[in-house]
This record gives structure tokens, sequence and C-alpha cells, in this order.
């Protein structure tokens, strides 16, 4: 799978009666793929997969999948397990439920922080009987795992691991050591939505961005902007994405941008499930300004 590009990774809408609201999804993934998103992620940390039974988990992967396939877009799905045999259980079910241009999202092993030889064996098990190309989802803040620029060379080295999703606060050391030499068929994926400019001008192939629901095509066009070498634009457009994917971010992921989104009139309700609260007024009329800003 040719990684590169903006992909969103997908809010879960609940309407008044706090049912997923499929059609809405339906919409919202519309919209995105039509502003110009290279894809989607369904079940990522944004949908809020752990707050969803086995049935509505279900019924995003297939609404998000049907909107890919209508856009020939890429799909990619959170998947993840307690260890590596109920992840590996986790991808088959996955496999057996989308197409095979999907790619599976998991998270480096969470919590028991199995060192980087753990880490490094275990998605070799996983890739080695996954239906799905993998992408290695690194945020140590969240896992308690840290990965060494070596250890992140001996993943991509792994035949079915195609990219990473590179969460670990910053442009950091291991970040530039990586795109400096990036290894062939290895796409390095931004998660950090207020670091994107910086790792496209050093060699990112993208990102995978919750604020980029509020601004599909800007996100887009700061792309296309460092892929084309215009500096002066991407340099100004990724100062006010910045500060609109700080604002999404000043209260927990997601509520600040299902908060906008509702305001919009996108989707039914500004609800997030516990253990999440939703946004406050000043956070989300934060970040509605600069969103209206970003037209003039």
């Amino acid at each position: 799978m040719d990684l590169n590009g903006i992909y969103v990774p997908l809010i879960t809408p609940f309407a008044e009666d706090g049912t997923v609201c499929l059609d809405s999804l339906r919409k919202l993934a519309g919209e995105l793929l039509e502003a110009g998103a290279t894809g989607l992620v369904a079940l990522g940390t944004t949908g809020e997969p752990a707050a969803l039974t086995a049935d509505e988990r279900h019924a995003v992967i297939d609404v998000t999948a049907d909107a890919c396939a209508a856009f020939g877009a890429q799909l990619i799905v959170g998947a993840s397990g307690g260890g590596t045999r109920a992840t590996a259980e986790a991808l088959a079910a996955l496999g057996a439920r989308t197409p095979q241009a999907a790619a599976a999202l998991v998270t480096t092993p969470a919590f028991v922080r199995p060192g980087e030889a753990g880490t490094v064996a275990h998605f070799r098990e996983l890739a080695a009987g996954s239906p799905l190309p993998l992408i290695v989802y690194h945020i140590p803040y969240r896992t308690g795992q840290q990965l060494s620029t070596a250890a992140l060379r001996e993943l991509a080295a792994i035949d079915g691991v195609v990219g990473v999703k590179y969460a670990t606060g910053g442009l950091d050391r291991t970040a530039a050591e990586l795109l400096a030499d990036t290894p062939e068929g290895f796409a390095v994926l931004t998660g950090e939505d207020a670091y994107l400019a910086p790792m496209l001008a050093v060699g990112a192939a993208g990102g995978i961005l919750a604020s980029a629901h509020l601004a599909t095509a800007r996100f887009v066009e700061l792309d296309a902007a460092w892929r084309a070498g215009d500096v002066e634009r991407a340099r100004g457009l990724g100062h006010r994405l910045t500060a609109l994917a700080l604002a999404a971010f000043a209260a927990p992921n997601p509520s600040v941008t299902k908060g906008v989104l509702h305001a919009q009139g996108r989707i039914p309700t500004p609800d997030v499930r516990l253990p999440l609260l939703p946004a406050g007024r000043a956070e989300v009329d934060a970040a509605l300004a600069l969103v209206n800003g970003l037209d003039h």
C-alpha cells in the first residue's frame, strides 16, 4: 500500500438518544473524501472505539469501507488486543470484514512495556499471519514504550509492515534520523497534528490528523504545497493550521472537534462517551473562529 497524503481518523457521531448515528457518519465520510483526503481511518482513538459495542464497531467499519470504495480512497482500520494473540485474532476478524485494499493501524504494546526486542517480535508475529498490511502506531506517551531509530528500522524491514503513525509529541531526533533515510516501502505519517508542517518539510509522507475534520481541503493544500516546493505558501498555511490543531486539542480528543462539527451542523450532537466529557463552549468557539478565519 502506497501511503501518502492526509488521512482523517473519523469521529463517531452520536444521536440524541446516545446511539451511533450512521447516517451522519456516512455523510461526514463523504465530505472528507470529497475535500481531498487520501483516506479514512475507522476506529482510531479519535473514533472512541473502546466506548463502542462490537456491533457498533462493525457498523462503523462497514460505513467507512463503503465510503472509501465509492471514492476510490484508502481505508485504514484500528485493531488492538490485550496481547499478541488477541491482536492477531482481531486482525483475522478484520481481514474477513474489510476489502484487501485496507490496512490495519496497530498500536505498539501498551502498559506492559515489553522492550524494543519484544515490540519487534510482537509485530513480526502479527505480520506473519495478518491478512492486512500493518501500520505501526508509535505513541509512547500513551503506551509507555519508547522506540529507537534502530527499532523502527527493524519494524520497517518486516514483510507486511508498511508504515508508522509517528506520534511522539514533536519532531525529535528519532524522526529526523528516520526521515533522513527512510526505508524503501515504509511510510512515516505524523500523528501529531500541530507538527504536520515541519514533518512534511523534512520528508514525512503525510499525516493521520483528527483536526483535518475541520479544514480538510486546507490540510490537503498544505501537503501539496510542500510536495510542490512552494515554501512560502506552505509556511504561511502551516502556521495557521498549527494554531487550529492546537485549538482542536485544547480538551481531550475528540471533544473539541465534535463540538465544532456540531456547531457547523455536520453532526447531530457534540456528545462523547464516558470517560470523556464534552469540550467547553470557550474551547469550541476558539477552534471554530480559527476554522472560519482560514477563509479570510
